[in-house]
């Protein structure tokens, strides 16, 4: 069972707290598991934790909260070495592959050294969904702004660019993000894209943005185009609320 046509839904959630382990999984990661469209049997989720550096305590998280959901569950690590001898052929088995945060820059060169980038593309065309939390949304864009370099936010130009667009993940979260997104937007250093509040996630099919969703009444989505005199216009999208 596949997506009918590649899908992604980047995000700035998909997981929050829990009363009996380190977090639970939310309502957008939820919706890529539906978006598989899986019937008669478990879907089959792997988590790929790179951005965080093959953290165990999240995997084990992971493992908690795909236990309770009835999840047939994965995990990709490539730290100290792939734990995975085929990774190209495990991925196109999925049913969803979900990525988490961290530092983006560090998965984008651990994922070119070892070649999951091209398995991930595989994946993608093949109607695996994909889906992930700022890191792991950050990564399938053009390119964004990330603190992967260190406390002060820069740019990031060389994502897998999946999507022809730029990412502004934690939009209301973290202030730094939206006037450097706006930035590198107006002097042609990322091209347009799209931003999301924390909670909110984008769907793509194909390349295009299909739909918005939020977790978290209240929050939103935004455009970002350049426009005249090195400015940029950004008009608000409205998400469904899920969950």
């Amino acid at each position: 069972m596949s997506a009918p046509q590649p899908t992604i839904l980047a995000t700035s959630g998909g997981f929050g707290p829990s009363d009996r382990l380190q977090w639970e999984v939310g309502p957008l990661t939820h919706q890529a598991v539906a978006l598989a469209g899986v019937t008669g049997r478990a879907p089959r989720v792997c988590f790929v934790p790179t951005a965080s550096g093959d953290d165990p305590r999240l995997i084990t998280t992971f493992y908690d909260n795909a236990w309770r959901h009835g999840w047939t569950a994965s995990h990709l690590s490539l730290l100290a070495m792939p734990n995975i001898e085929d990774f190209h052929e495990h991925l196109l088995d999925q049913d969803v592959i979900w990525v988490w945060g961290g530092s983006v820059a560090g998965l984008l060169s651990l994922w070119r050294l070892h070649g999951v980038d091209t398995a991930m593309r595989a994946a993608w065309a093949a109607g695996v969904v994909l889906t992930g939390i700022s890191a792991g949304s950050l990564c399938w864009h053009v390119g964004g702004n990330t603190d992967s370099f260190g406390p002060s936010l820069r740019p990031l130009t060389n994502g897998l660019a999946f999507l022809p667009y730029s990412n502004g993940v934690h939009y209301d979260g973290e202030p730094g993000r939206r006037p450097l997104l706006h930035e590198l937007i107006a002097d042609g250093t990322l091209p347009p894209g799209y931003a999301t509040d924390d909670g909110v996630g984008l769907l793509y099919r194909g390349t295009e943005l299909h739909d918005v969703l939020t977790e978290r009444d209240g929050a939103r989505a935004y455009q970002v185009e350049p426009a005249a005199d090195r400015t940029v216009r950004e008009t608000p999208l409205t998400p469904r609320l899920i969950g």
